[in-house]
């Protein structure tokens, strides 16, 4: 390649069409490409390598630590789980009306695997999303009050279209649990959506944020426009340990 010519794409930011040049002059002269031809593949190849880019940003942001995808996911093993509500919603069509979601079901069926192939599909159809526990929701919190970066982090929270709190439920958060995620609720609802996994009814949520009131209002609004799902069968993560358990002792037999 021409040093001058990869400098000025370089230059203009065009490092999808440095990478993919080669290849593609070598196929223009094997295969006898027209110029437009030519060119119309080179812009293909930058346009690839920005969505590939934003892509791995916007996984990085949302907080992801690996990819899930319900191809991968055992239907077999739990067929109560409901398939075709969990797929749709990884479509992402729910994230334009501004739908939240409730997923609650015992520990173990897949909550967490569903809430991350969520994410991925809507960072794929181009929203932004952000997944945190609820132990981490509440820390945040106490610390961005400590550092006087409250209203950063709400800015934060705020302005992702999908929030995802795993985890709601398996323990009592802090004294301004209810009063935080409130505001957040407040906040975003009718302008984006907020998706929670949890292991507990809701009849049990003003115990456990330890403000009945606060509570109350919070769920007024985060069921006013959400989606309940229910998982119900066996735990598969028991399953995975108990199959791990009979390959070592197989192994050691």
């Amino acid at each position: 390649m021409n040093p001058q010519l990869a400098t000025q794409l370089r230059h203009l930011r065009l490092s999808g069409m440095i990478e993919a040049l080669p290849i593609r002059l070598e196929q223009a002269q094997s295969a006898g490409l027209e110029p437009l031809e030519f060119l119309e593949l080179l812009v293909q190849d930058e346009l690839a390598r920005r969505a590939d880019r934003l892509f791995a940003r916007r996984v990085k942001q949302a907080g992801l630590v690996a990819l899930k995808d319900f191809s991968d996911f055992d239907w077999a093993f739990n067929p109560k789980i409901p398939r075709r509500p969990l797929c749709d919603l990884a479509t992402a069509g729910f994230l334009a009306d501004h739908q939240n979601v409730l997923l609650i079901g015992p520990p173990g069926l897949g909550k967490s695997f569903a809430a991350t192939a969520i994410v991925v599909g809507a960072i794929r159809a181009g929203y932004r999303a952000l997944l945190t526990s609820a132990f981490d929701f509440a820390q945040d919190f106490a610390e961005a009050e400590a550092t006087g970066e409250r209203r950063d982090l709400i800015k934060r929270l705020v302005r992702v279209d999908l929030l995802v709190l795993e985890d709601f439920g398996m323990k009592r958060l802090g004294p301004n649990a209810a009063e935080d995620l409130l505001e957040i609720i407040v906040r975003r609802h009718e302008k984006a959506s907020t998706l929670i996994t949890t292991n507990r009814p809701t009849e049990d949520w003003g115990k456990l944020l330890g403000d009945v009131p606060a509570t109350t209002a919070i769920l007024d609004r985060f069921l006013a426009h959400a989606e309940i799902i229910r998982l119900e069968g066996k735990s598969y993560r028991l399953h995975q340990r108990a199959r791990r358990a009979r390959h070592t002792e197989d192994g050691t037999a």
